[in-house]
């Protein structure tokens, strides 16, 4: 392996954590500023703290390492899951859910992932998949920024929404540290500078990771599925202990979905769309990450709707199913 494989890896990692960490403050500073609602803000937040997986995923497809690009996407969207969800539930004990946050995040994330995962099968063209994309993610977008009595629809459907948006959005009110009100200006050149050095930082640590994988014999999706997906969502776990200390529910379930929404929108959907990458074959681990999201993703909610929250023995389930999802993955 090259000598500068490793420190390479660390640095990347560190810089590219800390960057998006700062990230999600100045965009935070500036919504607050701007008194964005704060479903919305939590989306934006959810955008900026994927900045790493982001980048680290198309940089892998446009180097040509498809099964890496798709590990880290998929394998960070089932660590989400495990992470902000599962030890979320176990550390609090139990977090409760309104019923409407569940539907609302829940049509978004299943639409979003059931074209994703026909993309990336090869059953679906990259059009009709955006079109399905965009099906569920735009109107998502317009309903948490978008106040209910402005959209033209039915009176009983614009209530049910702004309902559903009001209690995600009290149970996201302190859910995350505040932030300092600073000049726009300065926050607007933070996040710029910010953004720049994810990029170029999570393109370091893929490269770094992609090289060290291929010295060790290690398959790519391994590399991309466990550990670009591990060190990338690091900061979900983190919010994971955060919310469930706080009781947040709603915050948590809202960055688990939103996240992985997010992944699949920039970091499959949009590429493939506008450079064509994003299909390709997939190996036996590729195909058990990708249909792994899938069915973590339906479990958790599911369980999530059934129960109007999660109790510490589905989070459990949760946590438990991420470990067997790695085992099978190392024994292929």
């Amino acid at each position: 392996m090259p000598a500068w494989v490793v420190p390479a890896f660390i640095a990347s990692t560190v810089i590219s954590l800390v960057a998006s960490h700062r990230l999600v403050k100045a965009l935070e500073s500036l919504g607050a500023r701007w008194a964005a609602p704060q479903v919305l803000l939590g989306l934006v937040a959810a955008l900026a703290a994927d900045g790493p997986e982001l980048t680290s995923a198309v940089a892998a497809q446009l180097d040509g390492q498809h099964s890496i690009g798709v590990g880290v996407l998929f394998g960070s969207n089932v660590f989400n899951i495990a992470a902000l969800l599962g030890v979320g539930a176990i550390v609090a004990g139990s977090v409760r859910f309104h019923r409407r946050a569940v539907l609302l995040e829940g049509t978004a994330a299943l639409g979003v992932a059931a074209g994703s995962v026909l993309l990336v099968e090869g059953s679906l063209p990259v059009g009709v998949c955006a079109a399905v994309t965009a099906a569920f993610f735009v109107p998502y977008v317009v309903v948490v920024a978008v106040p209910s009595r402005r959209l033209p629809l039915p009176e009983a459907v614009r209530d049910w929404l702004a309902t559903a948006v009001r209690e995600e959005g009290e149970d996201l009110e302190g859910g995350y540290p505040a932030s300092t009100l600073r000049s726009a200006r300065r926050e607007g050149l933070i996040a710029v500078s910010a953004v720049l050095v994810v990029v170029v930082a999570s393109a370091v640590m893929e490269h770094s990771a992609s090289v060290g994988g291929e010295a060790l014999g290690a398959p790519a999706v391994v590399v991309g599925a466990v550990v670009l997906a591990a060190v990338t969502s690091l900061p979900n776990l983190v919010a994971a202990v955060y919310l469930a200390g706080a009781g947040k529910g709603a915050a948590m379930l809202s960055e688990a979905m939103n996240s992985n929404t997010l992944n699949v929108v920039g970091g499959l959907v949009l590429p493939a769309v506008l450079v064509g990458v994003g299909a390709g074959h997939l190996s036996a681990g590729g195909q058990l990450t990708v249909w792994a999201y899938a069915a973590m993703t339906v479990a958790a909610l599911g369980l999530g709707l059934a129960g109007r929250g999660m109790s510490r023995t589905v989070g459990a389930v949760l946590a438990g199913a991420y470990v067997a999802f790695l085992a099978a993955l190392l024994a292929l």
